[in-house]
């Protein structure tokens, strides 16, 4: 009877190997829960277009844009586990969302499987040109003498939980005005529709290294090569220090087979010198974990750090 289930075990082991190694055998979807045009989409097309040639068959970018990335969250969390729908997301569905909403119909651990993380996207603080400041100093100076009378941009958990805290910290009155995509927010910064918008960089970088919008500060602690000359927003507003994370997840209970391999091919796809380039372009920082176990407690401890992120930034959840 023994050597009954060891066979059977082994078997089990045997076919499960199989299909890992035949995976995948059709075409494989990269869910993004942003708009086409966005930093995320940006980044994922790059990695879809590399990954397709490692893997020998299509990788075809799903944008699901909408609710702060619940749309493309729920859909993914819903979808067969089989490695052939994965998802390509930011702190927004996984560390801000769960405080920054009542109630979400998705888990951001329970419900996904962790393939990799990507890497990190710098923000940056920009204002329509038209308005008289040139650094943050002076647009927390005019915030102040005109309470009210600005209003900013929110595509996004970051743009929103970084705008949110610089008006805590800098004791302004500015008004929040809530947007579907960034390349939308964008326009309407250079349009003038909104002054203030804390912008991706992978959306934004053209434009912010022309003259339709002007940056004041980046939101990480240390200055960018890619904005030189623009402080960031901790040399005004001491300790404040945020970033956007990137990385791919499947549905829960993807086989470990398929999980190995995926990040096989993305560790390889990230250290593709052409690739990197691509991604410097745009502005995003390549970061790969070291594996998915790796990515899996990077999840959960960015998730503690955004909800105090967002608990001291006052936010109430929707």
């Amino acid at each position: 009877m023994k050597s009954i289930k060891f066979l059977a075990a082994g078997l089990c082991l045997l076919g499960a190997t199989a299909w890992a190694q035949d995976y995948p055998t059709g075409p494989v979807t990269l869910v993004v829960p942003f708009a086409a045009g966005s930093g995320t989409d940006g980044v994922a097309r790059t990695v879809a277009n590399k990954l397709a040639e490692r893997l020998g068959q299509p990788v075809i970018v799903d944008n699901r844009a909408g609710a702060s990335a619940q749309i493309g969250a729920q859909f993914v969390a819903a979808a067969k586990p089989d490695g052939y729908t994965l998802f390509m997301t930011t702190n927004t569905s996984h560390s801000a969302n769960p405080s920054l909403f009542k109630s979400l119909r998705y888990d951001p651990i329970k419900d996904f499987t962790p393939v990799i993380r990507v890497g990190e996207l710098p923000f940056a603080l920009a204002v329509n040109p038209g308005l008289p400041v040139r650094n943050l100093k002076e647009l927390v100076d005019y915030a102040k003498a005109h309470p009210g009378k600005l209003s900013y941009a929110t595509p996004n958990s970051t743009s929103l939980v970084a705008s949110e805290t610089i008006k805590r910290m800098a004791a302004v009155d500015m008004v929040a005005v809530p947007y579907r995509s960034s390349p939308q927010a964008l326009t309407d910064l250079v349009s003038g529709q909104v002054q203030v918008y804390v912008v991706d960089f992978g959306s934004g970088m053209a434009m912010l290294k022309s003259d339709r919008v002007r940056p004041l500060a980046v939101t990480t602690a240390r200055s960018s090569a890619n904005l030189p000359g623009v402080a960031p927003v901790g040399e005004t507003l001491k300790g404040f220090d945020l970033t956007s994370w990137n990385g791919i997840f499947g549905p829960a209970g993807i086989p470990a087979s398929v999980v190995q391999r995926l990040d096989r091919e993305l560790q390889a796809v990230l250290a593709d010198k052409s690739v990197q380039e691509r991604l410097a372009q745009m502005g995003f920082e390549v970061w790969p974990s070291s594996s998915p176990e790796e990515f899996g407690q990077y999840v959960k401890d960015q998730l503690a750090h955004w909800t105090s992120l967002i608990q001291q930034a006052g936010i109430q959840p929707e």
